[in-house]
């Protein structure tokens, strides 16, 4: 590919420059990361919060950097430097040239909770339907030759459209993927040819990263007025208390809204009866009626199941196959996962809950089914948002029986401060820093109509402890015990 190819006509700035021989410059790929950089390539030198990449320019050039892409300029010697408004949309955008192909139908989630499941569920409904489907996300990348496990809901640009050209390679034809506030924020969808996208609910997130609810909010609603192309179908959950501003951006930015959930007017929610694994619902779309039963606890699972469903018929399914579909989905790894079962039949599960909303919506869910105590374990992340630790531990001794407060990546924090912060605001509640032995204290005392949620990792497989990633699954050490007290 030559150089002038990778602009397209998003950054016109560029015309002139790349219109002479500088434009005929062959490049072999493209990269932020001037330690990535092999000779051939360009650089793109981001202002980031801890660096900015015009630092690295030197670094990059020695490697064999053949052109500098930035937001001013820069002397980089012989290798030309061509400056745009945005490095961020330029590296997304340019990507997407580089790599060419991506999945025929692609569609995006965002919101605070559930994108990971919305995202598995749209995969599921598509391969129901014989489309061959694949999801990326928090969990990793599933395709059907694929389960790789991740670590970043949103991927950098490069890595994400360099996935999404595999995928199409291998014959992927539906993509359902995952779009965080940060990955929002920093451009990093920009070039994904997007079908439809979907909202689910807004939360306290990520505030040490936006400095209000508002502005975190304005991030995601990029999806809507920025990325998905004009009179596309766009998804809304109607029944959070943010519903009704996603659907007004929506709207304005010209999209096709369809709203789901009790107050939905695409695919309504009319009943749901709650039992321990499974939940029958009621659900209307347009004349047609139909009874679903949903294999999946709480009362969220269902919401994830329409909007996952109301993705699915808005890129073709037929609105009959998408409900035969909701009665065999799986669950998404850590999410509400039941685990086990001790001696006794109470039951043991791990959710990725990590976040007030998310850690309220699964105690509420498992209290219809739950005949004796709720049970929780977690804790508080390290270098991240300090304001949600009292609001959660507020949340776990109203919404819970028995509270244990334990770590969860304390990062480079003192452990014991976080726990202290989570602490002052819930009374009542166990300190057990160790995790596994929180969780095997836990498990010790489930009795009879229990239910116990290890909220906080989900399927995470480590716990980040000072900057050393140690081995560690709730999963596991749920299992652990559980057959240790059988015993």
């Amino acid at each position: 590919m030559k150089l002038r190819d990778l602009p397209g006509g998003d950054f016109p700035e560029l015309d002139v420059q790349l219109n002479g021989a500088l434009g005929e410059i062959e490049i072999s790929g493209l990269s932020a990361d001037s330690r990535q950089i092999v000779p051939g390539m360009v650089f793109i030198a981001l202002a980031g919060t801890r660096a900015d990449g015009a630092r690295f320019v030197d670094d990059a050039i020695s490697r064999g950097a053949v052109a500098i892409v930035a937001d001013h300029a820069i002397d980089a010697g012989s290798v030309p430097v061509l400056t745009v408004s945005e490095p961020r949309r330029f590296l997304a955008t340019a990507a997407a040239r580089f790599f060419g192909l991506q999945p025929h139908t692609m569609v995006a989630v965002t919101g605070t909770a559930g994108k990971t499941s919305v995202a598995s569920f749209t995969r599921q409904i598509w391969m129901h339907a014989g489309h061959s489907a694949a999801m990326i996300g928090t969990t990793g990348v599933v395709s059907p030759t694929r389960n790789e496990y991740g670590s970043l809901t949103t991927p950098d640009p490069v890595s994400l459209h360099a996935l999404l050209a595999d995928l199409a390679n291998e014959g992927v034809t539906h993509a359902a993927m995952e779009a965080s506030s940060h990955g929002l924020d920093q451009y990093r969808l920009d070039g994904v040819q997007l079908a439809a996208a979907a909202f689910t609910n807004l939360g306290r997130d990520h505030m040490d990263y936006h400095p209000t609810v508002e502005a975190y909010m304005d991030a995601k609603m990029r999806l809507f007025d920025r990325l998905l192309p004009k009179g596309s179908p766009a998804v809304v959950f109607a029944d959070d208390a943010w519903s009704e501003r996603a659907i007004r951006v929506a709207r304005e930015a010209g999209q096709d809204v369809r709203t789901v959930g009790r107050k939905g007017d695409f695919l309504s929610l009319k009943r749901v009866e709650h039992f321990r694994h499974k939940q029958v619902a009621e659900i209307h779309h347009g004349d047609d009626i139909f009874e679903v039963e949903i294999p999946l606890a709480g009362d969220f699972q269902v919401a994830n199941a329409l909007v996952a469903a109301g993705l699915a018929i808005s890129t073709g399914v037929p609105a009959a196959t998408a409900m035969a579909a909701l009665e065999k989905l799986q669950g998404a790894s850590g999410r509400l996962e039941l685990v086990g079962h001790a001696a006794n039949g109470a039951l043991a599960y791990v959710d990725y809950a990590h976040k007030p909303d998310a850690l309220e919506n699964v105690l509420t869910s498992v209290r219809p089914f739950t005949t004796g105590r709720v049970i929780v374990v977690f804790g508080c992340g390290g270098d991240r948002d300090k304001g949600k630790r009292p609001i959660m531990g507020e949340i776990a001794t109203r919404l819970a029986d028995v509270v244990i407060v334990t770590d969860d990546n304390p990062r480079s924090e003192v452990p014991e401060t976080i726990r202290a912060e989570i602490m002052a605001a819930a009374p009542g509640a166990t300190e057990i820093g160790d995790r596994a032995h929180a969780i095997r204290q836990a498990v010790a005392m489930l009795q009879t109509g229990d239910t116990l949620i290890v909220a906080g990792k989900g399927h995470e497989e480590g716990q980040t402890v000072g900057s050393v990633t140690l081995p560690f699954s709730d999963h596991e050490e749920v299992r652990k015990a559980i057959e240790e007290f059988k015993a």
